[in-house]
């Protein structure tokens, strides 16, 4: 904790760290409050995976465009018209009724137009704090977080319960604008200036770290995107059990990370952290009620930050700090297009075979995640005794012989 306390004290790490959680916090968000709207007009768990499927695959696809562009336009112009374009499309589909088509059509250019502020953030920390602290801060940002998957789906449910799903999207919106605007203003988005990558887009693709942390990030997400679903259909969307239980899922992965998220991480490191959550959702199969429920997500939980934190840790220590906006975009797109996945399988699932089928698929998500990080471990770098941040950006010098 005397490590996390000292980050606080670092200029301008807490209101980039609370400001950048303010703006994601629709990510905690929409994917329930679409799944409830659309399920609740067009009476269908698949219709509403679609919706939110197309959400997360355009945001998907255009991170790694937007966050190069970030080096050409700079951060705040670029972040500011791409927040109110996704504020603006995002509401007109919880306000008016649509097909579920033009909804699809729609939520893929909300997400298109969704600020790359994850890969902003992440650009910034190894600018903010010394090398020392970087990985202290990848955990305590991937730990953080949590209270999106924590507050979020409490919230949400609370709210489109209580008020109407319309209500819950329009309060997305809210946080998103209002932290937008907290993070786009602060002085360090400002200082920060990321010089133009030399590679083209993708390039950096073909390094190791960074295909590797996409697909596991991928199929990690995915587990939890179905297992989001899996409790919604299990408890119905009006009942706010459903959100107690996300509620409690994140809070494992809370714990987890301010207990572990901090350590020295090693090649082993990703795999054993995925095992756990791969038991805890595999225990939760066997008596899928609110308590047991309850504990099992917990313990499932208590690895997820830190696995996040692996992810994340690898990148920054491999790359040049002129690729890792796009690295961590390509990563985050990873993410995205597996909680896309996770919803339209999740879907499919519940509609033809029953909630808790939703819940053994995020258990085969988690598998392969685990698997993954298994056979990849030989290239995966040792980061113990490593302070982690990115490589100096070289070129050759001019000399006068």
């Amino acid at each position: 904790m005397k490590t996390y306390l000292e980050l606080f004290r670092v200029n301008g790490v807490t209101r980039v760290l609370l400001s950048q959680l303010v703006a994601r916090f629709p990510h905690g968000m929409l994917s329930i409050a679409f799944l409830i709207h659309v399920e609740s007009v067009h009476h269908s768990y698949a219709a509403a995976g679609l919706v939110v499927g197309a959400i997360s695959l355009g945001e998907a696809i255009a991170g790694p465009i937007s966050s190069r562009l970030m080096a050409r336009w700079g951060m705040r112009p670029l972040l500011f018209s791409m927040m109110v374009v996704a504020a603006l499309t995002l509401s007109v589909m919880a306000i008016f009724p649509l097909s579920v088509p033009v909804l699809v059509l729609l939520g893929f250019i909300g997400g298109c137009a969704f600020p790359p502020i994850q890969p902003a953030v992440r650009t910034i920390y190894p600018k903010l704090v010394p090398d020392r602290l970087l990985t202290p801060l990848f955990s305590l940002d991937a730990s953080a977080q949590e209270i999106i998957w924590i507050v979020g789906p409490v919230l949400t449910t609370f709210i489109a319960v209580q008020i109407g799903s319309v209500t819950a999207v329009l309060t997305a919106m809210a946080f998103l604008v209002g932290g937008g605007i907290w993070f786009i203003t602060s002085p360090s988005v400002g200082q920060v200036r990321i010089p133009l990558s030399k590679r083209r887009l993708g390039g950096v693709l073909s390094r190791p770290p960074v295909i590797i942390s996409t697909l596991l990030g991928l199929t990690l997400v995915a587990c939890f995107a179905a297992v989001e679903a899996g409790i919604i259909g299990l408890f119905g969307d009006q009942d706010p059990q459903a959100g107690w239980i996300l509620a409690i899922y994140a809070l494992g992965s809370l714990v987890g990370g301010l207990a572990w998220g901090h350590l020295p991480i090693a090649p082993w490191s990703m795999t054993r952290r995925l095992l756990l959550v791969t038991v805890g959702l595999a225990a939760a199969l066997i008596f899928p009620n609110f308590w047991w429920l309850s504990l099992t997500l917990f313990i499932s939980g208590l690895g997820v930050a830190p696995a996040l934190t692996v992810l994340f840790a690898n990148v920054s220590a491999t790359m040049k700090f002129s690729e890792t906006a796009e690295s961590y975009a390509w990563i985050g797109s990873g993410q995205l297009v597996g909680a896309g996945l996770g919803s339209a399988v999740a879907g499919l699932c519940i509609d033809h075979f029953g909630a808790v089928s939703a819940i053994a698929a995020a258990g085969i998500f988690a598998v392969l995640t685990t698997l993954g990080a298994l056979v990849t471990k030989r290239w995966s770098p040792d980061l113990r005794g490593s302070h982690g941040a990115p490589l100096p950006d070289t070129g050759p010098i001019e000399t006068i012989s």
